[in-house]
């Protein structure tokens, strides 16, 4: 087995860190290149590795999220960074959350203490060649470095192959949609006739709603956001903006769509895609937002069918670097023209630091398989990890669904696959949070015994 010639990792945040451990803690050395304190991106303030740059938590820790879930999932797989999340936490409710110098600190010494890990402070203007390694790992984050960004977007085949700006539209839990109120239907009956969800709704109820979206409180862009929208995904309130009637004759538009209860067109439609095969999740179509999210669940109750609407995604607009990776990716995320180069972290489409972590530890595993001259096992559906892995890739998208289109995601239980039979709401989550973990435990049980666990050593966190 060759393990001597080092894994070159680019980005030393959450994802880039998790991996070097992972790699590391196998044997296998590791070149980490960290642009700071030389460069800093416009959001980062100081110069340890893994900074958190938004908040300090790492959001809810039961079962009953899949974010808590995907947290039960790391630990049991050996994850260093939830372990240090865990050992510098801060009371924070049912949350995860952390002294933000504390865990930095404590991920750095980690990182920068392990004998095979050597961390190189400098930019990295293009993706380094198989020359340099025969293994590199891209983990640069929602705020890649220009030349780096133009040298990954020219190795994927152009512009629209890398984005800039996430467009995120709300995600809507299909059992809590009144579908007494919103109806099955396509425009015009096209497609398979029930291809959306449709609320409807009459004037007045339009008119309140305008007005809400345009009074609720919003997201204040940092400096180095500037608002740089396209025409075809217009935040709401940036429609609502132009004029009283530009959302219903925009994303609200009714046209094609009778109401079966009335056999008339309503004033205005909101519809809403499957996001998943299951169809278990609906996407409010257009709904893209800068609304704060407590305003923004409040604003999006008043849309008739949504009164009780659980939301397993908020929406929102930020900048943000991410590849259009259903195409550009292959099962070990690696990209698909150029294989000695894998995608980890947010860059490949995952939102927030707990499956940034996720990412670049599955990745880490699947480098050192390969290093060991084997394949790492992948991750099932049903677990967190997997469907984290399989929303990156487009797997979990509804049949029939072009590979087109990629948005980020946090975690969610809309990206898992239903679960079997009726099972009362009181305890679906629960028992997506049981199934989640139980399918991870058996995974992993196959996985270690083709990368080993981690090797202890003395020292770090």
């Amino acid at each position: 087995m060759e393990n001597q010639r080092p894994v070159i990792i680019v980005g030393g945040g959450l994802a880039g860190c998790e991996a070097a451990l992972q790699l590391a803690g196998r044997g296998i050395p590791v070149r980490l290149f960290e642009m700071k304190p030389t460069q800093r991106t416009e959001a980062q303030v100081s110069d340890t590795l893994a900074e958190l740059v938004c908040s300090n938590s790492f959001r809810g820790a039961g079962l009953e999220s899949a974010v808590g879930a995907i947290k039960v999932e790391l630990r049991a797989a050996g994850s260093r960074l939830m372990a240090i999340a865990d050992q510098t936490q801060v009371p924070a409710g049912g949350a995860l959350a952390v002294d933000r110098e504390r865990f930095s600190a404590a991920v750095t010494a980690e990182v920068e203490g392990h004998p095979l890990i050597e961390v190189v402070h400098a930019a990295v203007d293009a993706v380094p060649g198989p020359d340099a390694s025969d293994e590199v790992i891209i983990a640069t984050g929602p705020l890649t470095a220009t030349a780096l960004a133009a040298d990954i977007q020219a190795r994927c085949g152009g512009a629209e192959r890398l984005y800039f700006y996430d467009a995120i539209a709300p995600i809507v839990d299909a059992e809590s949609i009144d579908t007494s109120i919103a109806f099955a239907a396509s425009r015009y009956g096209k497609g398979e006739g029930d291809d959306y969800l449709n609320c409807p709704m009459d004037r007045e109820t339009y008119e309140r709603f305008v007005a809400a979206v345009l009074a609720a409180e919003k997201v204040t862009p940092r400096a180095f956001e500037e608002a740089k929208y396209f025409e075809g995904c217009l935040p709401i309130e940036v429609m609502a903006e132009r004029g009283q009637d530009t959302l219903r004759y925009g994303c609200m538009k009714p046209v094609g769509l009778p109401d079966p209860s009335t056999g008339k067109i309503p004033w205005a439609v909101v519809q809403l895609r499957p996001e998943n095969r299951d169809r278990t999740a609906y996407n409010m179509v257009g709904f893209q937002t800068r609304m704060k999210w407590g305003p923004q669940a409040e604003v999006l109750r008043m849309i008739p069918g949504l009164e009780r609407a659980e939301f397993l995604r908020m929406g929102s607009i930020h900048r943000n670097t991410y590849l259009d990776s259903p195409r550009l990716l292959d099962a070990q995320l690696r990209l698909q023209s150029d294989p000695h180069i894998s995608f980890a972290g947010q860059i490949t489409g995952v939102e927030g630091y707990v499956e940034s972590t996720a990412c670049g530890f599955l990745v880490g595993l699947m480098v050192a398989a390969r290093r060991m001259g084997t394949t790492l096992p992948l991750p099932p559906s049903t677990s967190t990890l997997g469907a984290l892995r399989e929303h990156v890739l487009g797997l979990n998208m509804p049949e029939g669904t072009e590979k087109h289109g990629h948005v980020p995601s946090n975690i969610h239980w809309g990206l898992l696959p239903a679960l079997p039979g009726r099972v009362p709401k009181k305890e679906r989550k629960r028992r997506y949070g049981e199934r989640a973990v139980a399918d991870a435990a058996a995974w992993w049980d196959v996985a270690k015994a083709v990368v080993g666990e981690l090797t202890p050593r003395s020292g770090g966190a």
